[in-house]
């Protein structure tokens, strides 16, 4: 069982490649839209599980309350992003240049992880629990791939 840190990191590796084939692509292609779902339910997925499994233990310290709000606020805005572009024509320009918004921001978010929030991180989250956080993080995203849509019908109630 790969580490919490070696589980998100390899999903952001993933997400980048996602990226890199969304930015390439254009118009409503089938390759494009392939590209944009599995973006989409995977990031919806990562998100949920990593702010339950992840942000939810560095939350409990006094110094990760700043940096764990921090990204899931960020979350938030990702997701209001996804959420515009789901809606939109992907073969419009404003399509593209919303994507490349969201693509920014999202490698923006993801290096900040990376680079700090791990860092500071290894401090809670002990080396001895680095597998069993791993795991719990990747059984939460394979629930959260089944409520992407429930979740989305609720959202859009409010």
């Amino acid at each position: 069982m790969p580490s919490i840190y070696d589980a998100i990191k390899s999903d952001h590796d993933a997400h980048r490649d996602l990226l890199n084939t969304l930015e390439q692509t254009s118009g409503d292609t089938p390759e494009r839209r392939e590209a944009w779902d599995s973006f989409y339910r995977d990031v919806k997925s990562h998100a949920a599980a990593e702010e339950e499994t992840f942000y939810s233990k560095l939350i409990s310290e006094t110094w990760g309350q700043d940096s764990a709000r921090h990204s899931v606020h960020e979350h938030q805005q990702l997701d209001e992003l996804m959420e515009e572009l789901n809606e939109m024509d992907m073969s419009s320009p404003g399509w593209l240049t919303k994507f490349k918004t969201l693509k920014h921001d999202y490698e923006h978010h993801i290096d900040e992880e990376e680079n700090e929030v791990f860092t500071r991180a290894r401090e809670t989250i002990g080396e001895e629990h680095n597998e069993a956080f791993g795991q719990r993080f990747e059984e939460r995203k394979k629930e959260e791939r089944g409520l992407i849509e429930e979740k989305r019908e609720d959202s859009l109630e409010d």
